[in-house]
C-alpha cells in the first residue's frame, strides 16, 4: 500500500501573516515602552539619592565643625559650604519633661542645622547638646 500526499502550495504554508507581524511588532512596542519607563524612574531615583547624600554630607560636615559646647552661644549662624548654603539655630531645649528650676550641671540645648542645596531641596537635622551650666 502506497499512500501519496497530497500537497499544498508552497507559497500558502511557508512565511507569517501580516497580523501576525502587527501582533509581533505591537509586543515589541509595548515591552520597551514599560522598559523606557522603568529607566527613567531608576535615574530619577538615583538622581534624587544623590542629592540627599549630597545634603546629609554637608549636614554632617557642619555638624562636626560645630564649636566646644562650652563655646556655643544662643543665636544662629549662616553661610555656604560647597554649593550648599547652610543655617544654624541655637537656642534652649524647651520641652514639658525638662524643669530649667531643678539644680542640673547641665543645661540643654536645641540645636536645628538647616542645608540646601543649590537645586532648592532642604534637609533639617535636629539634635540636643548638653552645656554646663555656668550660673552655679
Amino acid at each position: 500500500m502506497c499512500r501519496s500526499r497530497v500537497s499544498e502550495p508552497r507559497d500558502a504554508v511557508a512565511g507569517f501573516t501580516l497580523i501576525e507581524v502587527l501582533v509581533a511588532l505591537s509586543l515589541v512596542a509595548v515591552l520597551l515602552t514599560a522598559i523606557g519607563g522603568l529607566s527613567a524612574t531608576t535615574v530619577r531615583a538615583t538622581a534624587s539619592i544623590d542629592q540627599h547624600l549630597s545634603l546629609l554630607e554637608t549636614a554632617r560636615a557642619i555638624e562636626a565643625a560645630l564649636p566646644n559646647r562650652d563655646e556655643l552661644k544662643i543665636g544662629n549662624s549662616s553661610g555656604e559650604m560647597a554649593g550648599h548654603r547652610w543655617r544654624i539655630d541655637v537656642r534652649p531645649f524647651v520641652s514639658n519633661f525638662v524643669d530649667p528650676r531643678l539644680p542640673s550641671p547641665w543645661l540643654p540645648q536645641m540645636i536645628v542645622i538647616r542645608v540646601q542645596s543649590p537645586a532648592g531641596p532642604t534637609l533639617q537635622v535636629n539634635t540636643v547638646r548638653l552645656r554646663a551650666r555656668t550660673d552655679r
